[in-house]
């Protein structure tokens, strides 16, 4: 297995790179989050002694308008292995109940100026997301067994 702690490192001070010094990158951290990141902070982060943040690593890639950490997060989903349990009612049930959940959390979002709502709506969404894709998974081995799921 990688040790994705190496990649992340590697890809951010990629980005770090780009903005062509630390003082650069402390000042798009306060920018977009409010004060805090100093050049010893950046600097400590680069070097492994501190590790990146979430934060850090949203504020960096959209500042720069690269996401190698996003898309390699994104990458690991994608081999993640559907459960064999269940079944395609489960599923249906599953389905259901997350795209409810993601509607919910979409209406309380657009009603609101809370960045928090905006995120539980896009966390929803993503649930809904998976089910969706667990059922397909779920069809499409169906279909190699001869129909039984």
């Amino acid at each position: 297995m990688p040790d994705f702690r190496k990649i992340v490192r590697a890809n951010m001070k990629s980005l770090v790179d780009w903005f062509g010094c630390y003082d650069a990158v402390a000042e798009t951290f306060n920018a977009r989050w409010g004060g805090g990141a100093s050049k010893g902070t950046v600097s400590k982060k680069v070097s492994g002694n501190l590790d990146w943040t979430v934060a850090d690593v949203i504020a960096l890639e959209d500042a720069a308008g690269r996401y190698p950490v996003t898309r390699m997060m994104a990458r690991r989903l994608e081999n993640r292995p559907v459960s064999e349990g269940g079944s395609l009612l489960q599923d249906g049930s599953s389905i259901a109940k997350e795209s409810g959940e993601a509607i919910s959390a979409i209406l309380a979002a657009e009603q609101s100026t809370c960045a928090d709502e905006c995120a539980q709506a896009i966390k929803e969404v993503d649930e809904a997301m998976f089910a969706l894709r667990q059922a397909r998974a779920r069809l499409e081995r169906s279909m190699g067994n001869g129909g039984a799921a």
